[in-house]
């Protein structure tokens, strides 16, 4: 849109000079031919620029849609067709004006009787290769770079993939050895606990079977001191309830 609006503007700044030029006094053969040979550049820019970027740009269509089917991406096959369309058309298109341009710049050279017509009108069928041989150049660049790109970036990824492999790697061990750690600390527990465990049970018993011992002397001992045999029973009962536990002594003294 920027080269449009700048054609139209040197068109207009042209067409303002030659009024000037033709005002001051310039012969008329020079204020026309001037002013025809900036018409014709100007419209040879715009036969270059308007269909051939439309063209290309159908053609690049077709190429990214290509490197997408290469990738898995699922494309419409419409839109090939309807790409395929625009570039045909448009090939067509600028060729014509390449042709058409041609034939009335001779027509008119031939009128005018000038040999230069004869040389515009080759000028402009040669042009007619400039937009696809730089098309071609273009292309091939843009090739060679993704080319680069493909060859480059996925060296990348592979070392960054690897490094970042390793990364997890040792954060793997370190947490191994850390869990590592904690079975082992949680194994001590363990000992530890059975080994309190045991160590309770056995002060238990061994209170358990003092507790027997000094019952039975103390049995052995009431029997001695004594052959009343009321107070005898009484302290053995009672002696039974205190070996019963503390449960066993509130049920007799209750009922009694």
């Amino acid at each position: 849109m920027g080269k449009v609006v700048g054609a139209f503007a040197v068109a207009g700044a042209t067409v303002v000079a030659l009024v000037i030029a033709y005002a001051v006094g310039a012969p008329p053969e020079v204020v026309l031919g001037a002013g025809a040979a900036v018409l014709g550049l100007l419209w040879l820019l715009l036969l270059l620029t308007a269909p051939w970027n439309l063209c290309f740009r159908a053609h690049s269509v077709l190429a990214e849609i290509a490197l997408s089917r290469e990738k898995g991406l699922s494309v419409a096959a419409e839109r090939d067709v309807e790409a395929q369309r625009i570039a045909r058309m448009m090939l067509r298109v600028a060729v014509a004006g390449h042709v058409v341009t041609a034939a009335l710049v001779l027509a008119a050279g031939l009128a005018a009787g000038r040999v230069i017509g004869y040389w515009c009108a080759g000028f402009f069928l040669l042009s007619t290769a400039f937009r696809p041989a730089g098309a071609y150049f273009e292309q091939l660049r843009r090739r060679l770079g993704l080319l680069l790109r493909d060859v480059k970036y996925p060296r990348d990824d592979v070392v960054e993939l690897r490094a970042q492999v390793e990364h997890v790697l040792a954060g793997m061990r370190i947490l191994e050895d850390k869990a590592e750690e904690q079975y082992r600390a949680l194994a001590e527990l363990r000992r530890a606990r059975d080994a309190l465990t045991n160590t309770a049970y056995q002060r238990a018993d061994a209170a358990d079977d003092r507790f027997t011992a000094l019952a039975k002397q103390f049995e052995q001992t009431v029997d001695r001191l004594t052959d009343n045999e009321e107070i005898i029973t009484g302290l053995k009962a009672f002696l039974r309830l205190l070996r019963s536990g503390p449960g066993g002594v509130q049920g007799p003294v209750c009922a009694r």
